[in-house]
């Protein structure tokens, strides 16, 4: 049985951990999406040994970008649009020579990121 003071330790512990996690973003630059993509690109520990952190939020400013301009309203629910938005990772992960032992992993946590965009619609303009 979990007491009362855990809970709040553990709560506290999260608040620290997302107050870093924001703090971290800040200080590179990068938006909360971003963020969320260089966490999954930066995952595997040795990558963070490969690159430069200036490397790295080069990649995840390009990425998201891409991902940003190609995705489409209902693109988790079409499987062509998913393998169009692999594809697109995967480019861009080869072309930044991302260890390929890593790249299914990273390929998987971003398209987990992806779907959090389900609930925030695309920038279109519609014409009515």
């Amino acid at each position: 049985m979990i007491t009362n003071e855990e809970v709040i330790e553990e709560l506290l512990r999260m608040a620290q951990d997302i107050a870093n996690s924001e703090s971290q973003a800040n200080e590179l630059g990068l938006s909360k999406e971003e963020k969320a993509f260089y966490d999954a690109l930066t995952q595997p520990r040795a990558v963070q040994d490969f690159y430069t952190n200036e490397q790295l939020v080069e990649m995840t400013k390009e990425l998201t970008d891409t991902l940003r301009k190609n995705r489409t309203i209902d693109w988790q629910k079409k499987e062509s649009a998913r393998a169009g938005m692999r594809r697109l990772i995967k480019r861009l992960l080869k072309k930044y020579k991302y260890p390929p032992e890593e790249e299914q992993n990273a390929m998987d946590i971003v398209l987990k990121q992806c779907e959090q965009w389900a609930d925030v619609e695309p920038e279109y303009v519609y014409n009515d």
